[in-house]
Order: structure tokens, then sequence, then C-alpha cells
């Protein structure tokens, strides 16, 4: 177990052990261990003096009775006297030497005894009964001259067991515990023999009886045995100095003592014939029950104060246990001192932060343990805490062995049942870290109103309702008032008084915002100068949202200059973009009506140009009820575009007053934006036949021709698209535009258009080719064809393809055209 897992002894802690019974214990070991050397010494003691009656051949000293003709033999005096001197240094303790010492003479004992036994199993003579001496009893007595009786070979048989393995710490107790009570009982059964006058106890049939000596010595030498290693087996549950120690003594007494007695007591009044056998039974068993039922209830009674009292002493102890741990898992430093400023306990943040161990701190005073200077500080604090009797608490830096610390100390006595102080404890925390973030924080502090102050524009810091808590000093400058003025002020303040419900909701709306951004406002705000002028701002607004409070950061600056530089410059523009629309206008024409063949277009310029791009288209009268109809797009923008589509568009419409066809017309376009530098050019030209009903086509990469047949759906004209004017000179120079004859129902309409009406980003453009189809077909059919209606379609189809025409970046050209059938016909012949 670690130091961290062992919880440290408080002061009590050991007082509450001792309550447990531990000195009791050692009492009860050391006065078993004593009993144990005095039984086996005064055995030995036995056996010499049987051994020396028969050296001085003294009958009286052979025998514990005068005429008693059973004597101790030699080799039983000498077989007790080496294992009475062999258990007694068993007791003594450990030793080698002593161990070896007492395993040689319990080994001698065990010889002599198992020898015997073997004589009786097998009837033979060994020759070792009088080796030492010649026994002169064997007539008066049954049995072989100088032979031990057989219980006595068996009980010192047994006791050299047990010795042998009471020497021996790595075998059980209990080995030797329990052959010691065997000794033990066949020695009772010799003296109960000869204190009830029972023979049949003091000899088995025609063998030696046994001595009252021996008896004597094997009871002490059971005792011995038995006691031997009291704090382990079954002697250790009799020296337990719990509650179960205490019952097995008491009971242990009663059953060695009470019943004897009893026996011998009714015994008596049989033999002077106060009762009878019956009656003495019954007397003894009566008295059994009196005296355990009694000796049962005093050990209850004394079982209870002891539990009591190991109760009592594991509470405190466990209390105790608990303080520690609780203290020992405290993150500050805890300490308890008595009123002499002794430490009483602390705990481990204690030991890391001074580098002593809890040994060389408890007990001690202050000036042992701390720094001088250190220890005279708290010594005097401590007695002001203990004469005012009230906590106190304080930062204060100290200098440890781990260097300087700001610490954040807690003092506070500790008091008794009546009030009266008799320890303080203290609680000190390392606030190190907090105090260097404090400072950290007064840093940033600073640093930021530097920052703020740094700002060029007027910046106002607001709370969520609105309330200014902090401003730099431009707002001076800005509004004409001081920034101490404003704190506490509402923001609105600053605005004029009919605009700040507005400006409210503004600042209202961006705060309810799940996650606001920062946001640069300057669309109809304005503010307030302290001699009462508006003028209009720009303000920069963001927010900081903390877990109890949030803040508006308000950037305020004066527009009035970049207001008027802009109302000029859009003046400017103005101008310029009408310039441009004119030229525009000029450039493409405008196509002629044809009262055979209505038709409708709109043309949408680029919001990011000033009105020009390169999309053209032109409807040319060609003889008859013949009519060329071109749609062109200039890739790129503004004037350039312009002026190309310009020339395009004029060159078309001369080669198509020619009558060419529309491949020819296509080559000699192509011819001629090749004379140009770096242009690209799409192009589609159709000459309608409404005689003829029918339609030619020839188209150079421009996007295909919606057909809207009169009895069916809206579809492309199967034209083949050549590749864009431009890049003939780079293909070879080849026949690259092919035209195709298509016939064209009377009712038909028409629908020519650029780029910028399909074209998105992200969006496939064939798709967007389908939904003009899919809209064409919405448009109600008219015969014959109504100029209105096919301008509301033309309407209509521009706002389907394009829902926000203001923010459309392309340009856009969309022609429609109805075609009647031949002069007064109805169908084609």
């Amino acid at each position: 177990m670690t130091r961290e897992q062992q919880a440290p002894e408080l002061p009590g802690a050991r007082e509450a052990v001792q309550a447990d019974g531990l000195p009791f214990r050692v009492s009860v070991l050391a006065a078993a261990r004593a009993m144990a050397r005095a039984a086996a010494l005064t055995a030995a003691l036995l056996g010499a003096v049987s051994l020396a009656g028969w050296v001085a051949d003294v009958e009286a000293l052979k025998s514990a009775l005068p005429g008693d003709l059973v004597t101790v033999k030699p080799n039983t005096a000498v077989a007790v006297l080496a294992l009475g001197l062999s258990l007694a240094m068993v007791a003594t303790g450990p030793g080698r030497r002593l161990m070896v010492a007492a395993r040689a003479a319990a080994a001698l004992a065990a010889l002599i005894g198992v020898l015997t036994i073997v004589e009786y199993t097998t009837g033979a003579g060994l020759g070792i009964d009088e080796l030492l001496f010649t026994d002169d009893t064997a007539g008066a007595t049954t049995g072989t001259p100088g032979r031990m009786a057989p219980n006595t070979a068996a009980a010192l048989t047994l006791g050299a067991v047990a010795s042998l393995c009471a020497s021996t710490p790595r075998v059980p107790a209990w080995f030797s515990q329990i052959p010691g009570l065997a000794v033990g009982a066949l020695g009772m059964l010799r003296l109960y023999g000869a204190a009830y006058a029972v023979p049949e106890l003091e000899r088995f049939g025609a063998y030696t009886g046994m001595a009252l000596h021996t008896a004597l010595a094997l009871v002490l030498l059971g005792t011995a045995a038995f006691l031997a290693r009291p704090d382990e087996g079954l002697a250790g549950l009799l020296t337990n100095a719990g509650t179960t120690g205490a019952l097995g003594r008491w009971l242990f007494a009663t059953a060695v003592v009470v019943p004897p007695l009893l026996g011998w007591s009714v015994l008596a009044g049989e033999d002077v014939g106060l009762f009878g056998a019956r009656l003495g039974t019954a007397l003894l068993v009566c008295g059994h029950v009196a005296v355990f039922s009694a000796v049962i209830f005093t050990a209850l009674v004394v079982g209870r104060r002891v539990e009591v009292a190991h109760a009592r002493a594991e509470w405190q102890v466990r209390q105790n246990a608990l303080l520690q741990a609780f203290m020992d898992h405290t993150p500050a430093v805890v300490f308890i001192k008595d009123l002499h400023g002794r430490f009483l306990a602390v705990n481990t943040t204690f030991e890391e932060n001074t580098g002593l161990s809890r040994e060389r701190v408890l007990g001690r005073l202050d000036r042992d343990v701390l720094p001088p200077g250190l220890a005279r500080q708290a010594r005097a604090t401590d007695l002001a805490v203990l004469t005012d009797g009230t906590p106190v608490q304080r930062e204060e830096s100290i200098t440890l062995p781990g260097g300087p610390q700001d610490v954040l100390t807690s003092l506070f006595p500790l008091n008794d049942a009546n009030g009266t102080p008799y320890a303080l404890c203290g609680v000190v925390i390392d606030i190190t870290e907090r105090v260097a973030a404090q400072r950290e924080v007064q840093r940033a502090h600073r640093r930021f109103r530097a920052l703020l102050e740094s700002a060029p524009d007027a910046t106002l810091i607001t709370d969520g309702r609105g309330t200014i808590v902090m401003a730099n000093t431009q707002v001076e400058r800005l509004f004409g008032r001081a920034p101490g003025d404003l704190v506490g002020t509402e923001v609105v303040d600053l605005v004029p008084r009919p605009l700040r419900r507005r400006h409210g909701a503004l600042l209202g709306a961006y705060l309810r915002l799940r996650a606001p951004k920062p946001t640069v406002m300057d669309r109809e705000l304005y503010g307030l100068h302290g001699d009462g002028r508006e003028f209009p701002v720009e303000v920069s607004v963001s927010s900081l949202r903390a877990e109890h409070e949030t803040l508006v950061f308000l950037t305020v600056r004066d527009i009035t200059e970049r207001r008027r530089a802009e109302a000029e410059r859009a003046e400017r523009y103005e101008q310029l973009r009408h310039i441009a629309y004119t030229l525009q206008h000029s450039l493409m024409g405008e196509p002629p009506r044809l009262p055979y063949l209505p038709s409708a277009h709109r043309y949408l310029a680029s919001v990011q140009d000033p009105g020009v791009g390169g999309d053209w288209f032109d409807v040319i009268p060609l003889g008859g009820r013949r009519t060329g109809v071109v749609i062109g797009d200039v890739m790129g923008r503004g004037l350039e575009a312009a002026a190309v589509m310009g020339q395009l568009r004029a060159a078309s419409h001369a080669l198509a007053r020619t009558g060419t066809s529309p491949s020819r017309l296509m080559t000699g376009l192509d011819t001629f934006v090749g004379d140009l530098a770096d242009q690209l050019v799409t192009c589609a030209y159709l000459v309608i036949d409404q005689d003829a009903c029918e339609v030619t086509l020839c188209s150079a990469g421009h996007l295909p021709v919606i057909v809207l047949p009169p009895d069916g759906p809206a579809h492309r004209l199967p034209v083949p698209v050549g590749v864009p004017l431009g890049v003939n000179e780079a293909c070879g120079g080849e026949e690259l535009f092919e035209e195709v004859t298509l016939p064209l129902p009377p009712g038909s309409t028409l629908v020519l258009y650029t780029d910028g009406l399909v074209e998105r980003p992200g969006t496939d453009i064939e798709a967007q080719i389908d939904v003009l189809a899919h809209a064409l077909e919405a448009v109600p059919k008219s015969v014959p064809p109504d100029p209105e209606n096919l301008d509301r379609a033309a309407a209509r189809l521009i706002r389907t393809l394009i829902p926000d025409t203001a923010a459309h970046d392309d340009d856009v050209t969309l022609l429609m055209i109805a075609v009647p059938g031949p002069e007064g016909e109805d169908t084609c012949a």
C-alpha cells in the first residue's frame, strides 16, 4: 500500500487503537508466553526430580504418593525433561541456535516414545526400558520392568511432534496446538482417575499405569505446546483482544475448572451417603446448567461492553480516517494546530508545498517547520485569531521551497461544546494563477482602453439594452459631448428625435439574431451633434455575448463628404449611362414592323456595364412575303463589344439585302470577324418564306431556335450548329456553316434569344432552354396573330426566366415572331 493509499494517523487515532485493545492483547500474549515457559520448565523440573530419584534411589521422588507402586520410569523422566526444555526454548522466542536445540530435545523425546510404542505393538523388547536403571518395582506391578505406560508413550510422541511443529514458523500453528491439547487430555484423564478413584483411568488393561508425576507433567507439557505460539491458530482465538477472545477465555476457564469440581462434589456426596447415584447425576446436570448459564450471561455482559468499546473505537478511527482522507484529497493546504502552535494534523498538499514529511511536522512548532520570518508571522496571526475568536481570511504572498506563491489563507478556531477553543484550523489556497490572471486582465483592460482610444472613429460600447457603458474620446469630436457624459445614457439619444424609433428597432432586430455577425450600416442613418446639427453616419455593429451579458460595439463615422461625393458620382454615372444607352439603341436600331409578320422583342442591358453590350437582332424584308431574321451575340461587354456589334449588324443587313443564302451570309460574316482581332461571335440567320410555309436557317454556334407550332408542343428546330464566327481560319478555312430548310406551319411562333436569357451560374443551360420551351407553351394562340398578345408573351417569358431583372449581370435579347399563313389562305399549297 502506497503512502497516498494509506490514511496517516490523526491525533486521537493512536488512543482509539489503544481503546480497541492493542495494549491488552500485547499483555495477554506476553502472559501466555510466560505461562508456556513456566509450564514447560515445571514439567522439565518434574522430569529432572524423577530422574534424580532413580539416580539417588529415593522412592519418594519416583512416585507422587507414599506407597504408590506406579512410579515414573527412567525413560519417561528423560523424555519429559527433554520435552519440557524443548517447549521452554520454543516459547522463549526466535533464535536459530535455540530452535536447533529445541528440535534436538524434541527429537530425543519422540525417539523414546516411538520406540516404546513399537515395543507395545510388536511385543518385542528393544532393550531401552532398563537401559539407564533397573526397575525393582516390576514384580509389584503389571507390565514390563522399566517400560512406561502406552498412553504415556503416545502422549510423549504427540508432545514431541507439537514441539517440532511449533519451532518451525512455516508450519501452521494448529499443527502444534491440536497435539498439545491431546497431550493435556491424556494427562487429565490420569488425574481424573486419581481424583475420582477410578482405576480404569490409571492404566489400560495389564499394561503399566501412568504415574501422577507423569500425568501432571503431561498437563503442563500440553499447556506449553498449546501456548507456544499464542498469537496464532487456536490460541490466537483465546488471546484475541476482541469479543471472541474475552468470551473464549471465560468459557474455556469454565469448561476446564467447573465440570471437574462439580463431578468431585457429586461423588463425595455419594460416598458419604447424602444421596444416591441417580440423584447425584441429576444434581451434576443441574449444577452444569446453572454454572454454564451464569457463565453465559456473564460472558454476554462482558462481550457487550467489549463490543460497545470496540464500536466506539472503530467509529473514532473511521472518523479520523475520513477526516484525514478529506484533508488529503483537498487541493488546498490544510493543517490543525493546538493552542501552543504544535501541528496536530496536516494533509499531503502541506507536505508537497513545504517539502517536509508528516512525521517531521506532527508535534512540532511553527519555528521548527517554517522559515523564521514566516513562522513568526504565522504565530502572531494564530494568536490574534485565538484571542478574537473570529475567523480571518486574507491574501498574502509567501515564499516556500518551491518558490514565491500568492495564497488565500483562512484561519478559524475549533471550539468545544462550551465554545472554548481547543485547536486552530488553517486552509491555505494557492491563488498564484488567479492573481496572475487578474493582473493579466488588468493589463488587457489597459491595452483595450489604449486600443479604443487609438481608433480613428467614434466608438461606443453599450449593453444589451442600448445603454452606453464606455466611449472613446473621438465621440466628443463627432457628437460634441464628453465620453464621461455619455456613460449611462441611451445610445438613441445621439440620433435625431424623429429617427430614434427606427434606429432603436434596427439595433433590437440585430440583437435578436441567433448568431449576429459584424455588420456595416449606412443607409438612412443620422447622428445628432450637441449643437442640434444632423449629419449622415456609417455605423459598424458587432456584439460580444458572454454568459450573463451582451455587449454591443458601435463604430460611428461621419459620411457627409462621402454622401456628397456619391451624389456627384451617381449624377455623372447616370449621364454616362444615358449616353451609352442612346448609343446602344442607335447601333442596334429599331427593326421594322411588318404587317404580314407580327413580332415582339425585349432587350435588357447588364447592370454591371453602362447599358451597352454585344447583343443585336434585325428583321430584314427580302421582297414578297420573304423575310430575313438575324440574331447575334458578340462575346464580351462594354463599348468594344457594342462597336463590333454595330459593324456586324450593318454587314449582316447589307448581305441579307443582296438576297444571299443563309450559309453564304454566315461565310461572309465569318470573313469579316476574322479580320477583327480576338473576337468571337455567335449568330443565327433565318429566311422565312410565308408563301412556301418554310424557313431556311443557318447557325454559327448560336443557341437553338424554339418553335411553337399551332397544334403541338414547343420544340427546338433541328438545325446543325456550326462553329462561332471568327474561328473558321483557325480550323483551316473549311466550309463550316450548313443551312437547312424546314417546313413552318401557319400559326407557328418562333423564339430567338441570346445566352443572357438562359445561362445561370451553377445550372445546366440545356435545362434552362427546356424551361423556356415549357414557358412558351403557356402563350395563348390567336388567329390571326395579335401583336399585343405577342408583346405580353415576351414580357411573361422575361419574368419567368429572369425574376430579378435589376440584379441581372448579362445582356439579354429576346425576339418572338408569329408566322401567319399565305395571304388569303389558311394553309400552304
